[in-house]
């Protein structure tokens, strides 16, 4: 292994440790007792706190602000990892708070290992949040403290992950979907869904829909797609409500994006809560 030292940039603290193989841009800043390890790529404009490890192969983009304590590039919580080279990759933007901890992928060939754990745009992750190996997040996705995403969890865009939540490995969470505080998803989370408690779906995420952009014909279309599945009496079986749904409200493209998502789910989808609503923003909506 290369000997690392504190190189002589102007924005690196003297007690920093910097592998040689590292790529640091002049604008790059490196916190006291930081230890930058093996390959690791920071873009313009990155800020690396105090007593934080980055552990390589990991590329950042621009822009990005990592807390005191945070292990980025950790290898994988996988008895089958055997020390093989994987790497983590990171956007632009991204706020990291504090004792944020993501593993690498683990290795192609590995079961359904992908080699990379992938983070996009934006994300804002808060003190204590976890992705785990061949975790893949979109871009402005929000986990709040001590957030935990298993291995393989896909996260779309603009999706809220709740402080002391889970979601199960292999899971996906839609876009703007929201896991509610305390709770856990072993179930695929549909876009605009609101889950609480263990897998139950609680209602829509009506203000973040409003606040993306969505325009309001099509929240009323994702509103009718959510009482067709979960509202009809007798209930009628997912695929028949997906039929129907296609049938009344299939030329929006938000319910075209939630179907394909429930139909192509591999895990199923969450059952109601005793109190799913969607009467009102006030009732089922989350931030």
């Amino acid at each position: 292994m290369p000997i690392m030292t504190s190189p002589a940039l102007p924005h690196v603290h003297p007690t920093a440790i910097v592998s040689p193989e590292a790529n640091l841009l002049p604008d790059v800043k490196i916190g006291p007792y930081t230890i930058i390890e093996g390959p690791v790529t920071l873009g313009p404009g990155c800020v690396i706190g105090p007593h934080v490890q980055l552990i390589g192969p990991l590329t950042m983009g621009a822009n990005n602000e990592v807390g005191a304590g945070s292990v980025l590039g950790g290898a994988p919580q996988h008895l089958g990892y055997k020390g093989e080279v994987t790497a983590v990759e990171i956007g632009s933007g991204n706020i990291f708070r504090e004792h944020v901890t993501i593993h690498r992928g683990m290795p192609v060939g590995a079961g359904p290992g992908t080699g990379v754990t992938r983070i996009g745009d934006r994300g804002f992750f808060m003190a204590g949040a976890h992705i785990a190996h061949d975790c893949v997040v979109g871009n402005d996705v929000i986990l709040a403290n001590a957030a935990l995403l298993g291995g393989h969890v896909t996260v779309g865009d603009r999706a809220f992950i709740s402080g002391n939540s889970a979601v199960h490995q292999f899971c996906r969470v839609g876009r703007l979907a929201f896991l509610s505080g305390a709770s856990g998803s072993s179930k695929d989370i549909p876009p605009f869904w609101v889950m609480q408690d263990v897998n139950y779906v609680r209602g829509l995420n009506l203000i973040g829909m409003r606040r993306a952009g969505i325009p309001p014909a099509e929240r009323t279309a994702i509103r009718k797609a959510y009482r067709i599945i979960y509202m009809t009496r007798p209930a009628l079986p997912l695929s028949a409500a997906l039929a129907r749904i296609e049938a009344e409200v299939g030329e929006f493209p938000a319910v075209q994006e939630l179907v394909e998502f429930i139909r192509t789910s591999k895990r199923g989808i969450c059952g109601a809560h005793r109190l799913a609503s969607d009467a009102s923003d006030d009732e089922s909506a989350a931030a």
